[in-house]
């Protein structure tokens, strides 16, 4: 594939990071990944958000070549592929998490969501350490099987 890398306005890396990841649409796939467990095109398309196809598809080919998600064939259906997090994307855990923190702060219809993790008694460091370790085998925070909830309810 080829790098479409986007060209440095700066040396800043925030503004490396919004070129990187500036469009909504970029960290809504991440989050899809890490807290819904999607990981196939079919079900990204399927988020609230409603992207266009022609969108889902130039963001996962510029986050797979960003070396932020990586693509497999998916193992029972050769018409699907199957879409991960790198450790480069699984790095973005934090920030996601803050952004969810301020927004349920300042817009009290959407804090409901971040409350239930919010309120889970462990410090925030180790539960993002354990977002990420659910997340690198598989599982993600809200759904299937393995999820973070349900690992959190076993204890």
């Amino acid at each position: 594939m080829q790098n479409s890398k986007p060209q440095r306005r700066s040396d800043c890396p925030i503004s490396f990071s919004l070129d990187l990841l500036g469009d909504s649409w970029s960290l809504l796939i991440i989050r899809d990944i890490i807290f819904a467990g999607k990981k196939t095109f079919g079900e990204f398309l399927a988020s609230d958000e409603g992207i266009a196809r022609n969108i889902l598809t130039n963001r996962l080919s510029r986050l797979e070549a960003m070396g932020l998600i990586t693509k497999s064939p998916h193992p029972t259906d050769k018409r699907k592929d199957l879409y991960a997090l790198t450790e480069a994307g699984l790095d973005l855990l934090p920030v996601l998490w803050e952004l969810s923190a301020w927004g349920a702060k300042h817009e009290p219809e959407t804090a409901e969501t971040f409350a239930g993790l919010a309120d889970i008694p462990m410090d925030k460091d180790s539960l993002i350490q354990l977002i990420r370790k659910t997340v690198q085998n598989g599982g993600s925070v809200f759904v299937g099987p393995g999820n973070l909830i349900d690992q959190l309810e076993q204890c």
